[in-house]
């Protein structure tokens, strides 16, 4: 018998109070249209309401793909557990979840995204939860946050701290969804689905058995429908066997204000000719600084931000392939997409499921981390989760927390202070205008990354800006380069709020950072 159904029937079994897990990542498998369909469901009948809804990586963006605004009704969502949530412009209006959690609407938890995948597989086996490292001494730690992202939340703790054989960890219970609602790109009828035109499989099938397993309800959105039996079983990623319902959804975006782009889904492969070269600037000096780090063999992840422009600095470089990217949506290899589609990539070598891309970055299987800050702490610790002024400019914290807890090197790139004008000229750096926020400050307002726990942990840290390289050195933030054009009292260390410490063997940056024509590394 066919499990296809329209959407307005697959959500027809949900009831009130129940817990949903979405697989998504922004655009990327986000099932927008059963989302879509369980918001109007609720805005004609007023149900189902008071859900508990997770979202280890957020469902939906501000560009097109509503996903999780489509629940973010009055009365619907009580609860929320997000390793990250929409984020766009900060001259754009919120979007809905965001305005329902600052308004206390709702309780709201930015959790780990690993550290999420890991209490679903938990609560796919019936274990009881998840004992971690990942988010000591972090926002993520109850005696800081609790990862509470309201008052609200604060008053329902999702997180402890207790000590097992000796050690003390982190415990998460497990979470035991009563619906999964994930996106492939074919079933068969009897909904075995393949992942064919898709960037990724994020955590679809540990979605899936986390819900089948507790008695719960598993609904597919795809793009297509095949006849049963003629899916190549080394294709299929999840089987029919936990999958409920199938809903058929032609238009259904490949990812971020991307229709369909064979390169990402690895269905061919792009000329390395095609990726535009960053222009020259001050941006490009950083990732250009970033890329000096890296050695040949390495595999590195990235982030978004300056770091997202590393890869195109090694292959205009001639560099390609001499280090390997890993990012945490699953792609191993290739070349990492840019700004709201950050967490494709083009030509990648491999797909590996999220949750399994986390517990490799959990225990720091992988050579360095290349990585965003907003604001830099004196002992070294980073806030890249939360701007208190407009939240929504930023996602949260996603998977930095599991990628950096025990990462060997992690190299921090972003402009020294807020809102600066600055330009190149006959190879010096330029100040214009200097900003007005200061990004090194005494203590960060969110501890995304502790600068403490590094110091503890012997791990190799590096923090590059448009002006200066800085190192943690035993616990204190100190600068070890500047740029050419640049003085050190007047525009670094009045520019800092916190204090730093400038190295006995300051240098200079590389010269060749500051001019237009490749600079000839060599990894």
């Amino acid at each position: 018998m066919s499990k296809v159904r329209t959407a307005a029937e697959a959500v027809s079994l949900i009831k009130n109070g129940a817990t949903i897990a979405v697989n998504s990542s922004s655009g990327l498998l986000c099932p927008d249209a059963v989302l879509e369909a369980l918001g109007q469901r609720y805005a004609a009948e007023g149900a189902p309401r008071n859900l508990t809804t997770i979202h280890p990586i957020c469902a939906g963006d501000m560009f097109g793909t509503k996903g999780v605004d489509h629940l973010a009704l009055p009365g619907m969502i009580s609860r929320i557990i997000g390793g990250s949530y929409p984020s766009g412009p900060s001259n754009a209006e919120p979007p809905l979840i965001w305005q329902r959690i600052l308004g206390e609407d709702l309780a709201a938890y930015n959790v780990p995204s690993g550290v999420i995948f890991d209490m679903l597989r938990e609560g796919a086996a019936l274990r009881p939860g998840v004992l971690t490292k990942v988010g000591m001494d972090t926002f993520a730690d109850p005696r800081r946050e609790g990862c509470a992202m309201n008052e609200t939340a604060r008053q329902k703790p999702v997180v402890r701290v207790t000590e097992f054989e000796g050690e003390e960890w982190l415990y998460f219970p497990a979470l035991k969804p009563d619906v999964a609602i994930i996106r492939a790109s074919t079933a068969d009828e009897k909904g075995n689905l393949t992942f064919e035109q898709e960037g990724a499989t994020l955590g679809a099938m540990e979605m899936a058995l986390a819900a089948h397993n507790n008695g719960g309800l598993v609904i597919a959105q795809v793009r297509r429908v095949a006849a049963q039996g003629t899916l190549k079983p080394h294709d299929v990623k999840v089987p029919g066997i936990l999958v409920d319902f199938v809903v058929e959804a032609p238009e259904q975006l490949q990812t971020t204000a991307t229709l369909y782009d064979p390169a990402i889904s690895g269905e061919i492969f792009r000329p390395l000719s095609s990726f535009a070269s960053p222009d020259f600037g001050p941006s490009k000096v950083m990732a250009r600084r970033v890329a000096q780090e890296l050695k040949k063999g390495w595999a590195v992840n990235i982030g978004f931000g300056i770091s997202a422009n590393v890869p195109r600095i090694v292959l205009e470089e001639g560099q390609h392939g001499a280090v390997t990217w890993v990012i945490e949506q699953g792609a191993v290899g290739g070349v990492p997409l840019l700004d709201f589609k950050f967490g494709c990539a083009s030509n990648a070598e491999a797909f590996v499921a999220s949750p399994h891309q986390f517990s490799y970055f959990q225990a720091g299987g992988f050579d360095c981390s290349l990585l965003s800050f907003l604001e830099i702490g004196e002992d070294g610790s980073v806030n890249v989760s939360r701007l208190a002024a407009t939240p929504h400019r930023t996602a949260g914290a996603g998977g930095f927390v599991d990628i950096t807890s025990r990462a060997k090197r992690i190299i921090f790139s972003g402009n020294f202070n807020a809102g600066a004008k600055m330009h190149i000229e006959d190879g010096r750096l330029v100040i214009d205008k200097e900003g007005k926020i200061a990004k090194i400050v005494p203590d960060v307002a969110q501890v995304s990354f502790s600068g403490r726990k590094a110091t503890e942990n012997g791990q190799d840290i590096t923090y590059v800006t448009e002006r200066c390289v800085l190192k943690l050195v035993n616990g204190k933030l100190t600068v070890t380069e500047i740029a050419p054009g640049i003085d050190v009292q007047r525009d670094i260390l009045d520019q800092a709020s916190g204090t730093l410490h400038v190295a006995s063997d300051l240098k200079q940056m590389d010269a060749a950072l500051f001019t237009e024509a490749p600079m000839g590394l060599t990894l």
